[in-house]
């Protein structure tokens, strides 16, 4: 993999803004997560609240006009991320620290700068890996750093996923999570993501060649985290790393897997029904 030529201008480009998370949002989030009334009074969920770790996401979402958006939902390409001429783009992975509180309604500012801009040749053929960086933070300081990795790559001819990765054997918790076309769709209104493969199925097969709407990366990663953390008591983490290994789709038997505890962090992982891996993530904690 190197830093290619062609998108090397977009290398350091800085973007800044400010922007907040209402109460009705964070409350959006909560419901798609399944949280009743007791669970998000007892997670404080409301004015000047406390905002769990990854729920940042629901602010500085995307405002591009419907004439702004490519075939897919995407926000046209071009701006602050370069237009890279490949049909599929995703949301990749990402690494977060955890500095400070955010709350509820309060004003949030975020600097986001483009650190890396890779090109890989490999067996899906031409990829191209756009690494951002984002501080996110109050007049308090610093709260989150996060680096974001955002992929691009040809549309397939047909599905063809990864080879599977099983799914760990040695586990301190294992449980089922609902997921269907409902919370994917309450998923992309509430991260106001129009990207179609979440919530339109004629799309995701015919188009994409997905064998079925396909489960946010994000939403995979909060509910890992929101799974870990109730096993701590609601306990903040220090750290948490994430990334995709192959699609899970909206119609599987989904598993949240968190392995044993060692070295002050915990691997964790969604599975399919058929105990392939989808996204493996470690989280870790101060103490």
């Amino acid at each position: 993999m190197k830093d290619e030529g062609p998108w090397a201008e977009w290398i350091g480009r800085v973007e800044e803004g400010e922007d907040s998370i209402p109460p009705q949002t964070a409350r959006a989030l909560a419901a798609t997560l399944d949280l009743d009334a007791a669970a998000r009074a007892a997670a404080g969920i409301g004015p000047d609240g406390p905002l769990p770790p990854l729920w940042h996401w629901l602010a500085f979402l995307p405002e591009a006009p419907m004439a702004g958006l490519d075939a897919d939902g995407h926000p046209r390409r071009g701006g602050f991320l370069p237009p890279v001429p490949l049909e599929r783009r995703m949301w990749a992975g990402g690494k977060l620290r955890f500095h400070g509180e955010l709350r509820i309604g309060e004003t949030i500012h975020r600097r986001s700068e483009i650190t890396r801009v890779s090109e890989k040749t490999g067996s899906t053929g031409r990829m191209v890996f756009v690494t951002v960086a984002h501080e996110i933070s109050t007049p308090r300081g610093l709260a989150v750093s996060e680096t974001q990795d955002i992929v691009y790559m040809p549309m397939p001819a047909r599905f063809a996923p990864p080879p599977p990765t099983p799914a760990p054997a040695d586990v301190a918790w294992r449980e089922l999570v609902d997921i269907d076309s409902a919370r994917l769709f309450r998923f992309s209104a509430a991260t106001f993501n129009a990207h179609r493969i979440h919530y339109d199925l004629a799309y995701a097969v015919e188009v994409e060649k997905y064998s079925g709407l396909v489960v946010h990366g994000p939403l995979q990663a909060i509910l890992l985290m929101e799974a870990a953390r109730r096993r701590r008591g609601g306990a903040w983490p220090a750290g948490y790393a994430f990334r995709g290994l192959r699609p899970l789709f909206h119609d599987d038997t989904v598993s949240l897997i968190g392995g044993p505890e060692a070295d002050g962090g915990q691997d964790l992982c969604t599975a399919t029904g058929a105990g392939y891996v989808c996204m493996q993530a470690r989280i870790t904690w101060d103490a």
